[in-house]
């Protein structure tokens, strides 16, 4: 079997994973450990990235025709890809927090939303925050003022309890008046009727001597 007939389903292989990604980082993987190699490809799949190493004649004929052919320039020495059809910045973060504490890893280049980006470039997409994070973020700026105007109706529904509460005092007072009062009143009608009557019983006498003159 002739060599291109071999490298043909490696190269169809890469075409498929690129086609729909999001973006592509290249590192050097040289010098990791089989422990470090693991822990790396452990933390690629739970962020739901595609890692492996080809060899980079064949990433060079998958990238030809596509945004990833300016990668080629870094095809050069032991190079794995890491591949996101879902998070733009994930390879890039991952790769980048990684190489924090084993210094060996090296990256080389990405694109990333179908822009080139060199090693500088990478490490500035890598302090983007994942989605996840900025969704997050914009759910918790939406639900402050939600929970603040909640806040404020509680108080103001708090204050019109108290009040509603003080209402029945008020109106009470009158009627309290109304009460103290109307003894009051009933007194003074028997002292004006009384006065009314004292004259009548003073004028009856004059009536009686009118006949004994």
């Amino acid at each position: 079997m002739a060599k291109v007939e071999l490298k043909q389903p490696i190269v169809e292989e890469i075409s498929a994973s690129i086609k729909d990604a999001q973006s592509v980082v290249l590192v050097d993987y040289r010098g990791l450990t089989v422990e470090q190699d693991t822990r790396l490809r452990k933390q690629m799949r739970e962020a739901g990235i595609t890692y492996k190493v080809y060899k980079n004649t064949m990433m060079n004929f998958a990238f030809k025709g596509t945004d990833f052919e300016a990668l080629a320039p870094y095809l050069e020495g032991p190079s794995a890809i890491a591949i996101s059809t879902e998070d733009a910045t994930a390879p890039a973060r991952v790769l980048c927090n990684f190489a924090k504490e084993a210094a060996k890893l090296e990256v080389k280049g990405g694109v990333v939303e179908g822009v080139a980006y060199d090693a500088n470039g990478i490490k500035e997409i890598a302090k983007i925050p994942s989605r996840e994070e900025l969704l997050s973020k914009l759910l918790g700026s939406i639900q402050s003022p939600i929970a603040n105007f909640a806040r404020v109706m509680n108080q103001l529904a708090e204050k019109g309890g108290a009040s509603e509460c003080e209402a029945p005092a008020a109106e009470e007072a009158p009627a309290e008046e109304v009460v103290a009062e109307a003894p009051a009143t009933e007194e003074a009608a028997p002292a004006e009727e009384a006065a009314t009557e004292a004259p009548a019983e003073a004028e009856a006498p004059a009536a009686e001597e009118t006949p004994a003159e």
